[in-house]
């Protein structure tokens, strides 16, 4: 009994000792994984800063002013050219606010990869560049084959050539990032496995802030131009109200993402941005050009914005809340119902838009960046000011899909006109059918 005590115990310590070599082992390698890890964060160089591209004009200008209101006159001038360039692109039609959301998407993503590219190009991993430009090409390939799809349906009826490719959108859309996806496996190198997958996340993520978004902002513009101005104009306002108040009265920091926000530029842009979007709707509500749905006439191969204003864009009067009416002295007012909309848009703008700002502070913090390039003298990128605008085009489009849209008899016409002619007789049967039981139809017409 004692010699089978003594092997027992003896294996039983064996077993031990094989127990704590193999913890000390994982042990081990957990240490050296997170050494691993500390080295490459460590061997990342830093992003170098971008040049000063003000024109040479504006430096001689401004050369006897100090560096903060030298700061301001350029970026006040540079804000005013862009808003001029914006008016002048809305005056030219709604093709070419698609043109100019698609150039501005392909420069905010090309400033974010070319980021990642500075800080890792050291490494020379293999097909980055190009495989971040195909995906770019693969998404926007989806996206806006999609939207030829959904909105240009009777253009697409008439060629041919473009029914296989609608037909098999998707098939052709997944093909084409299956491609994508195994040449990024085949070019998978050894020692660099998880910076090349970091990499592959950075791409997919920047695909997702600037394709998805700007999507949307198409799609919000279909359906009336004014979803799609005051939105935008609303952070534009707000980001310049609330430099000017954070400028002249800004005195308790806002958040430490970003030191130069202000309390008081934060409160000043909320107040003067609402009252700049409830004036703005009441100007674009009067148009049509502004306020009906933009869609494509296949016979004449042009955009129109022409149709019966909806309950949206006409004029009724409300009462005024009696808090208000011993201020203001009115008991009712006229008013555009989207001026309400409006004031939602505008809060959001202001409240929570800066947040994407936030982000963006957060990220050039990260890399130790002052902007994402020095595209505009002042300002920084183009993502420099268009990162609030991203996050208010779901909202907007969220808001929409909620709150507003309802069946869109036209948009239905379309899809009708694509069926076969044995299709489109068995809806109108059904559609007969229906109308009869509902009353609407005579009983007359049965047969």
């Amino acid at each position: 009994m004692s010699a089978r005590r003594r092997r027992a115990a003896t294996e039983q310590e064996e077993e031990e000792e094989v127990a704590e070599a193999g913890s000390d082992k994982e042990v081990d390698l957990e240490e050296r994984l997170h050494e691993l890890d500390l080295r490459s964060d460590l061997d990342i160089p830093d992003v170098p800063p971008p040049t000063d591209s003000t024109p040479e004009i504006l430096k001689r200008a401004l050369s006897g002013l100090s560096t903060r209101w030298k700061n301001w006159w350029i970026r006040g001038i540079l804000s005013l050219v862009m808003i001029s360039g914006f008016f002048l692109i809305i005056y030219l039609g709604s093709f070419m606010l698609m043109l100019l959301v698609l150039s501005i998407q392909v420069k905010c993503y090309h400033e974010i990869i070319t980021i990642g590219y500075r800080v890792y190009h050291s490494y020379d991993l293999p097909w980055f560049r190009s495989l971040s430009w195909y995906f770019l090409l693969c998404v926007n390939y989806f996206f806006y084959g999609e939207t030829v799809a959904d909105y240009f349906a009777t253009f697409v009826q008439r060629r041919e050539q473009l029914q296989f490719l609608i037909r098999y959108h998707r098939f052709i859309s997944f093909a084409l990032y299956l491609t994508g996806f195994c040449m990024f496996v085949l070019s998978l190198v050894k020692k660099h496995y998880r910076l090349q997958f970091y990499m592959f996340a950075w791409t997919h993520v920047t695909l997702l802030i600037t394709v998805t978004q700007s999507h949307l902002v198409i799609q919000n513009l279909f359906e009336g131009m004014i979803w799609f101005l005051v939105p935008i104009s609303s952070v534009i306002c707000n980001d310049i109200t609330a430099y000017i108040f954070g400028f002249f009265f800004g005195r308790t920091p806002l958040i430490k993402l970003s030191p130069k926000k202000t309390w008081e530029g934060f409160i000043g842009g909320f107040f003067s941005t609402v009252v700049f979007g409830f004036i703005f709707s009441y100007f674009l509500a009067q148009h049509q050009y502004f306020v009906c749905p933009v869609e494509y006439n296949s016979e004449t191969n042009r955009f129109v914005t022409e149709c019966e204003p909806s309950e949206l864009f006409q004029m009724k009067k409300y009462s005024v809340p009696p808090l208000l009416q011993a201020l203001l002295g009115w008991e009712m007012v006229n008013m555009y119902p989207f001026q309400m909309h409006s004031f939602a848009l505008s809060t959001f703008a202001s409240l929570i838009g800066p947040f994407g700002g936030f982000f963006a502070s957060g990220f050039k913090r990260a890399f130790k960046i002052k902007d994402f390039a020095d595209t505009i003298p002042g300002h920084g990128g183009i993502m420099d000011r268009f990162d609030c605008q991203y996050l208010m085009a779901t909202f907007v489009h969220v808001y929409i899909t909620s709150f507003i849209r309802g069946p869109n008899p036209s948009k239905l016409l379309k899809q009708l006109l694509i069926l076969q002619p044995e299709q489109q007789l068995s809806v109108y049967k059904t559609l007969k059918s229906h109308l009869i039981e509902k009353g609407i139809l005579q009983p007359s017409l049965r047969g």
